[in-house]
């Protein structure tokens, strides 16, 4: 996985950043608040010893510089630390001061500096003021030869002592930056273990591969879809309405050397909303013209009349038993050619109806009544039915919704289409979250369709518009009762 990929989990996965860094930035405020202040006071000695000419200050340089790292060990001893105690008792304990003292030296110098923090500004100054005379005295009785004569080493206090007017802990502004660095980059890292964990469908380039067929369409979600699901009136100007009819455009030239007449659409899962691609296709192919009878073959759950608001008391069912002919149960849809083939009553058998000779025949003389027939069928992984069609079909149009069906889910329904040989024609991605920039091309190229004009003569020549198009349905149904008789 490369490092655009990461990006694109992250991305995908913000809120986990955005918490993370929340989490992160409150630990970080909480821990200043109750972290109490403290001050630092200081105080710098100077290491000095008496020398004559140029080569005695090298070599007493060179002997101070290694003194002045056994007099930093020195103060933090516990002689030290028992006498700033006893001199003056502050509520701190020997081991308290030794814990809070630090000592700093720098390479080929004599300088030494010593820190205090404490959490009372005034304790931290009178803690160095003794600590500095002490140490001086200490060093003094240390390196006072026995003989009583002048010690070789001079100590001095060149700076200090004093005390920070202001905390130098907690620093609010630095702990709050590192906090967010941290939060950062723990959330990035959970965001692309959680993308990396995560076997829901997300993107056509990922559908593409799992199927092994071409996208034929990218549905865009949208939230007035549930209530409005067909692309008719004003959704019929929709970015859905028109990924709909590219996708109307790519069905037809999928294959032209052999064109699919007869399609099952079908779906790995039940809601993934292959009823309602089922219908806006049949639709969008009978706003091009051509003459399409839409059958609901779903026989356990059937929707598409529901959807269509026609009567699917009587329908594929009575057809394929013997009960009726097809030409007298098949049901005109608005004005367009669309005729629509509901499920009927719900048998005991969908399997075995729908892999009936009955079934297969009348599939033989529905393709010779209409250009295109749109079968929709059940989910591949709940039952066989869908198989079942899509065998009899010249193809199948795989349906998936982005976010809900796992990958192995979608294999699976894959195989099994490609195990009974069916001609998967390609795949839907359905609710896709689209880039803005493509919304907002559509929008800038959408037709507005002025509302027409309330001139009588206009209105005769819509209503002659619209009764030309009846004639064709009509003629469309008089094809198929000739055909069922």
């Amino acid at each position: 996985m490369d490092v655009l990929n990461y990006l694109r989990l992250i991305r995908r996965h913000w809120w986990i950043v955005l918490i993370t860094v929340m989490l992160a930035l409150g630990t970080a405020a909480l821990i200043t608040v109750r972290t109490p202040p403290r001050y630092q006071a200081s105080v710098t000695f100077f290491v000095t010893t008496p020398s004559q000419g140029v080569t005695d200050a090298y070599q007493g340089g060179l002997f101070l510089q290694q003194r002045v790292k056994s007099y930093a060990d020195l103060l933090t001893s516990d002689r030290l630390a028992q006498s700033v105690v006893a001199e003056n008792p502050l509520g701190l304990t020997g081991e308290q001061v030794k814990d809070r003292l630090s000592t700093a030296t720098e390479s080929g110098s004599v300088l030494l500096r010593a820190t205090f923090i404490d959490t009372d500004q005034t304790r931290a100054l009178k803690t160095t003021e003794i600590l500095s005379a002490k140490f001086v005295e200490l060093v003094q009785k240390v390196e006072t030869p026995p003989d009583g004569k002048s010690p070789p080493i001079k100590l001095e206090v060149v700076s200090g002592p004093r005390v920070t007017s202001t905390p130098v802990s907690p620093q609010p502004v630095r702990n709050l930056v590192v906090g967010g660095l941290v939060g950062l980059l723990l959330g990035a890292g959970l965001a692309v273990l959680r993308g990396m964990a995560d076997v829901r469908m997300r993107d056509a380039a990922g559908l593409q591969r799992v199927t092994g067929s071409p996208l034929l369409g990218e549905i865009p979600f949208e939230a007035g879809a549930k209530s409005s699901p067909l692309i008719v009136g004003e959704a019929a100007n929709s970015p859905r309405a028109e990924a709909v009819r590219k996708l109307r455009t790519n069905l037809r030239f999928v294959d032209v050397h052999e064109p699919a007449r007869v399609i099952a659409v079908t779906s790995a899962l039940q809601g993934e909303g292959k009823t309602t691609m089922a219908c806006n296709t049949a639709i969008a192919l009978a706003e091009a013209g051509w003459r399409v009878l839409l059958i609901d073959a779903d026989l356990r759950r059937p929707k598409v009349a529901d959807y269509l608001g026609v009567d699917g008391g009587v329908g594929l069912t009575d057809v394929l038993v013997g009960d009726v002919q097809v030409g007298d149960v098949v049901q005109r849809w608005g004005d367009k050619s669309l005729l629509v083939l509901p499920s009927g009553a719900t048998p005991p058998n969908p399997s075995e109806l729908l892999g009936s000779k009955a079934m297969a025949d009348l599939l033989v003389a529905l393709r010779e009544s209409a250009d295109i027939v749109v079968i929709d069928t059940a989910p591949l992984l709940a039952v066989t039915d869908g198989v079942v069609v899509a065998v009899q079909a010249d193809g199948a149009l795989l349906v998936t919704q982005q976010g809900r069906t796992s990958r192995s889910q979608v294999a699976a329904a894959a195989r099994a289409l490609h195990s009974v040989s069916v001609r998967l024609l390609g795949c839907v991605l359905n609710m896709a979250k689209v880039a803005k920039t493509d919304a907002y091309q559509y929008e800038a190229y959408k037709v507005v369709v002025p509302p027409a004009p309330a001139v009588p003569t206009d209105r005769a020549r819509v209503a002659r518009r619209g009764e030309s198009a009846v004639v064709g349905v009509s003629d469309h149904t008089q094809e198929l009762t000739r055909l069922s008789r």
